[in-house]
């Protein structure tokens, strides 16, 4: 493990600061360990058993050092990465989250006509249900991202979707007991993106402190197939469940699988968890400085920032309207469409481009290929092909094309993991979590209008062609405005990025 970049192989010494023994000789060569010290984590991080650490030096000399037993690190959220399976385990832990994140999301989508139908709605106050979710998606964005940086990404995680479990759970009843439909549906919506908003900002600060850069693009990719993944769960299920036993099932669905996650992640990757802690991190560890605020002038003075914030705001929002309406466009112009088809079948294509993506942008990396041209690529295929498709969405009447036409714009979508969701990453890693959460509130900001004016739009026109023109010209300007200005140079100067 490389602290501030430092060589995997050479650690300093045991017990040791700025390289040298206490002893005053260099600092040796660390060949082998005989004992690592453990430590505990739990939901108030990291902190040293009070045991010995013993470490062998280049001449065989075994080095024994109490030094830094029972001292709690400065940054426990960043001190360790786990081995190869514990891996494995949390990323796919994370990518059902994600998962579950979007089946929660898209029940209402999902329920659009069911609960016009139930609650009289029409379309202008729908697109105000479908919005509100952005309006408090928007707020938590940037602190969820701070405290993360700070705490570690991990517990914000399992307490925000705790939340969410039961406020899904609990709507269908909650709705039954009042007389005030609209009211209350917009409020549990806009308390749902309160909620959901320090999810991706949150994962976004987990990974980049976890995750090398070389393998950013797979691992994002990996787990943001999870909004595929989540999509495509509600939108098979939750379809058969809407015809079978009404809207309600769906939200009970969702809800209780939520809860269920948080349940097991809980008890299987953080209860009583053992992991194994290397003596040159933790001598490195406690010198790492405190993050006592965030450099925004220094950000913020980069044209990179901007671009990757602004590619941000139009990709997210873009991708909110085409969450949220996809479903009530097929419903509507082809109204002998089965419902598990369209709310299947792009999301089920979306799945292995995601995952090709951040395979081949993390390959061509790998092959010298300069980091930001990659990103670029990956993002006029995420943003700029992804739009033609979705224009001509717009312009078929047949239900085959439709299908076609849409799998390929969700599906391209996805692109953008392996693009400016990691370029945030490249430009930050120490505060990546608080930049991202910046960027996705302009894009949640940006999503309340475009989702609200798609709304008016079809209902003043009757015409969905407008619907997708705006997603086309929205892209059209993140996309421009990226290729122009996008960079994949650190922008920060915080040493408490590990990499791993």
């Amino acid at each position: 493990m490389a602290a501030g970049g430092g060589g995997r192989n050479a650690p300093p010494g045991s017990g040791t600061r700025d390289g040298m023994r206490r002893d005053g000789g260099a600092e040796p060569y660390w060949s082998s360990w005989s004992q690592w010290n453990h430590c505990s984590w739990n939901w108030l991080g990291l902190v040293i058993k009070n045991e010995p650490t013993f470490g062998f030096a280049a001449n065989g000399d075994m080095i024994e050092d109490n030094f830094l037993s029972g001292i709690p690190l400065p940054f426990p959220h960043l001190a360790l990465h786990p081995c190869r399976p514990e891996c494995r385990a949390w990323t796919a832990m994370l990518l059902l989250g994600t998962c579950l994140l979007y089946c929660a999301r898209v029940t209402v989508p999902i329920c659009a006509l069911a609960l016009s139908s139930d609650f009289h709605w029409d379309k202008k106050q729908f697109g105000v249900v479908l919005s509100s979710f952005f309006w408090g998606y928007c707020l938590t964005q940037i602190l969820g991202g701070h405290i993360s940086d700070q705490i570690g990404g991990e517990k914000v995680l399992l307490l925000s979707a705790s939340a969410w479990g039961f406020l899904t759970v609990l709507t269908p009843l909650l709705t039954h007991i009042t007389s005030a439909h609209l009211a209350f549906m917009t409020s549990s919506r806009f308390l749902m993106g309160l909620l959901q908003g320090v999810y991706f900002p949150s994962l976004a600060s987990l990974l980049s402190q976890r995750v090398r850069e070389g393998e950013r693009a797979f691992t994002y990719s990996t787990v943001g197939t999870g909004s595929q993944f989540g999509t495509l769960l509600i939108g098979g299920a939750g379809s058969l469940l809407l015809d079978w036993y009404g809207w309600e099932s769906v939200f009970y669905f969702s809800g209780l699988l939520t809860l269920l996650w948080v349940y097991c992640t809980c008890k299987y990757l953080l209860s009583e968890k053992e992991l194994t802690i290397p003596m040159d991190y933790l001598a490195r560890g406690l010198l790492l400085p405190k993050q006592s605020k965030v450099p925004w002038k220094q950000l913020f003075r980069k044209a990179s920032i901007w671009a990757v914030i602004i590619a941000q705001l139009s990709t997210a929002s873009t991708f909110f309207t085409l969450l949220s309406w996809l479903p009530t466009f097929f419903k509507e112009t082809f109204p002998d469409s089965k419902g598990w088809v369209f709310n299947v079948v792009p999301w089920l294509v979306a799945i292995p481009t995601s995952l090709f993506s951040g395979f081949l942008s993390d390959h061509l990396i790998s092959q010298g290929y300069r980091t930001i041209t990659i990103r670029k690529f990956m993002q006029v295929i995420g943003s700029g092909v992804s739009s033609i498709f979705a224009l001509c969405l717009g312009q078929t009447s047949s239900f085959c094309k439709a299908i076609v036409f849409a799998s390929a714009s969700v599906g391209l979508q996805t692109f953008n993991h392996s693009g400016i969701s990691v370029n945030v990453q490249d430009l930050a890693p120490s505060c990546a979590g608080l930049l991202f959460g910046v960027a996705n509130t302009g894009g949640a900001l940006l999503g309340v209008i475009c989702v609200y004016l798609a709304g008016y739009l079809i209902e003043t026109t009757g015409s969905w062609i407008s619907v997708f023109n705006l997603v086309a010209a929205v892209n059209s300007i993140g996309l421009c405005t990226f290729l122009l200005f996008g960079e994949a140079q650190r922008v920060d100067t915080d040493s408490v990025y590990v990499d791993l």
